[in-house]
């Protein structure tokens, strides 16, 4: 579940192993680019931490940030 707190939107997810993670991640980049919208994020093995604002609305959750978090969810729902 996203919870919005201190002007971000943000999500920890958890997988089996780094790979999982990884490709993970990998979908999330896809995606992001084709939007334009980076994420801050964070990679521990098995652990994924995002972080979405933008930038250029003065670092505020945005429709933008919105978009990205329902791509990334979808991404999580077909894993």
């Amino acid at each position: 579940m996203w919870t919005e707190k201190d002007n971000k939107l943000s999500r920890k997810f958890t997988f089996k192993n780094f790979n999982e993670a990884f490709g993970f991640m990998t979908r999330v980049a896809l995606i992001a680019e084709q939007m334009n919208h980076h994420p801050y994020w964070t990679n521990v093995w098995n652990r994924v931490e995002i972080h979405l604002s933008t930038h250029e609305a003065g670092d505020v959750v945005t429709d933008k940030d919105r978009q990205l978090a329902a791509a990334i969810d979808h991404i999580v729902s077909g894993l």
